[in-house]
Formats: C-alpha cells, structure tokens, sequence
C-alpha cells in the first residue's frame, strides 16, 4: 500500500531547542509527507517531513534503496536533526519503515500511529503489482500517471479537484519510477518474512503506544493482526476517505492526529 519538498532537511523545520513536541511524519512508496504544508494545520508542533532515500531530495541516491536503509535514515533523522524522542506517523509503507525504526532506536521513539501501514502481504498488493511487472513496463505506466495526475486520482476513486491534482502531481513528480519499483519489491521481501512481524511484537512489548488510523472508506481492507489490534491503544478512521486521506483531506486528517498526540483518544 501505499508527500512542497523540504529544504535541507526534507521537511518544516524548527531549532533543536524547540520545546514543542516532535512529529516525523514517514511517507509511504510516493512521497514527500511535505506535499500539503503540515505544519500550518498543527502549529503547536514541531513538524518534519524526511525524504526517505531516493525520494525528494534524496532522488538521486540509486543503491540500497530497501526498508531496512530507509528505517536507518528515520533513525539518523531522529538522533541527528530532532536529538530528543518524537511521535512517528507513518503512512502505508511508511508505517512499516516506523515499526523498523522503532525497533533500532526505542528511545528516540514517544509514540507511533500508523496511517494504514503495511503489516501483511495483503497490505502489498500494489508494490506485489510493481514489482512483477517488467521495467520499460512499469516505466511507461508511471509516465503516464505522471503525464496525467487527475486520471490517476480518478482511478483511485478521488474526485480531481485543482488542489487535489496539483497535490497529486507533486507527489508523483517527487521520486523516479526506479525509486518506487526497489522500495515495492523490498516490501514484499520485508513484510514478507517471519522477522517484521516479530520487529513489531518487539515494539509493542516495550509498551510503545501505537495507534491505528485508517480511512473510512479503505480500513475494512487493512490487514491488521488480532494481536496488533489488541495491544493498539485505539483504532480511529477518518471520515469519508480512503487510502490517500491524507491528500483527499490534508485538515481532518491533521485534526485526529492532533487529538492523538494530545492524549484525548484513549
């Protein structure tokens, strides 16, 4: 499953000795986090948008793009351009680079909500889409949905409004197809394997707080373990929008993440 790029850290930006509470906000296969200017709708926080490897800023970092090196570099952001534990908000694959990046540096992490991220391989049914089909192949058909962004958003079910296309073709513009293709097949071969889902088992047992966020009209099809739902401290949708709730209504979104981090979802 699956956001204006940032300046030098790839996001909005505050001093290290703000004391407002720290938000990274971890896109998923198509970024940035920053397409929507999140920090005018959450002032009282300190907000970064990182651009994982090969994306935004990154774009033309072409080797090792895989889960575990951008769980890396969500870990070098947080030590090194936030220095004090922040609240991760992950989105699609950006919710399982959270959960690996939770696990190397717990100390760094307040809180986690995951944003319909990927938990199974039934959450990869797109990046299992990408990742078998040939290159020129999928080249061409991410040049099209570049060349076109209100068909693409049209397709996913999302009435293509001007802000909506201009946010859509920023966030397709921001990364290269090859970017997309390596980061799909490492999903599989990630959130595959037996180890992700223990990382995440590791991550709850410490008591992590985790919360669950989903849009109203694509959460019944979220792959969420029994036990993940069991030890989440609650299970939220944003009304009316579906898996790119956060482009189709960048300001409810920002509310309930805002009521999270605040303590007043329980």
């Amino acid at each position: 499953m699956s956001g204006a790029i940032g300046g030098a850290l790839g996001g909005a930006t505050s001093g290290a000795s703000d004391a407002r509470t720290p938000l990274a906000l971890i896109h998923g296969l198509l970024g940035s986090s920053g397409f929507y200017e999140p920090q005018r709708y959450l002032p009282r926080f300190e907000v970064r948008t990182p651009d994982l490897l090969g994306y935004g800023a990154k774009r033309s970092i072409d080797a090792g793009i895989d889960l575990h090196a951008q769980a890396d570099e969500i870990v070098r952001v947080l030590r090194e351009d936030i220095g004090r534990p922040a609240w991760l908000v992950g989105h699609s694959v950006g919710g399982a680079v959270m959960m690996l990046a939770a696990d190397r540096a717990p100390e760094l992490v307040a809180g986690l909500v995951s944003v319909e991220g990927n938990f199974t391989l039934k959450d990869a049914f797109w990046c299992g889409r990408i990742a078998a089909l040939p290159e020129a192949e999928w080249a061409a058909e991410y040049g099209a949905m570049e060349d076109d962004p209100a068909a693409w958003l049209e397709r996913s079910g999302i009435e293509a409004g001007d802000e909506r296309i201009a946010f859509a073709r920023e966030i397709l513009q921001n990364q290269p197809y090859t970017t997309i293709a390596s980061m799909a097949q490492s999903v599989l071969d990630v959130t595959g394997a037996p180890g992700y889902l223990e990382c995440v088992r590791r991550v709850l047992a410490r008591g992590t707080p985790l919360f669950l966020l989903g849009g109203e009209l694509s959460a019944s099809g979220w792959d969420i373990p029994e036990w993940v739902l069991a030890l989440a401290r609650a299970s939220m949708v944003q009304p009316k929008a579906g898996h790119l709730m956060i482009l189709e209504d960048p300001a409810a979104f920002c509310a309930l993440l805002e009521k999270i981090v605040d303590g007043e979802v329980c």
